[in-house]
């Protein structure tokens, strides 16, 4: 079941319909949030752990839109998984632990890719 429109554009939480569960079961919840558009590659570029400003975020993700890019980061800042700093947003120690955990996606796609 797919959770209404008003709530597809909410922050997906714990406990809530999300889209794809009335239940909003913790992995649901996550893969709604990772299912959306630009959350992994803002993810990605944040990977290593360094602040990066608005900006440069906007830059290292290929140009997404300003409303787009803000929409994300307050999603993943309200999930804690990214924070801000003096220098500009970064990933929360959640966020590192999120990056290292998806890790092993590398390995299974490098695989998949050569036997393409």
């Amino acid at each position: 079941m797919v959770a209404s429109e008003s709530e597809a554009d909410k922050t997906p939480v714990v406990g809530q319909p999300v889209r794809g569960s009335r239940t909003g079961r913790p992995i649901m919840a996550l893969l709604d949030l990772l299912g959306r558009r630009w959350t992994l590659r803002v993810l990605w570029e944040l990977r290593d752990g360094a602040s990066v400003t608005f900006r440069e975020l906007q830059s290292l993700t290929g140009g997404v839109s300003a409303s787009v890019l803000n929409d994300r980061l307050r999603e993943l800042r309200e999930v804690a998984i990214v924070e801000t700093d003096a220098e500009g947003y970064c990933l929360t120690a959640d966020g590192l632990e999120l990056v290292a955990a998806l890790g092993p996606l590398q390995v299974w796609v490098e695989r998949w890719a050569d036997d393409a």
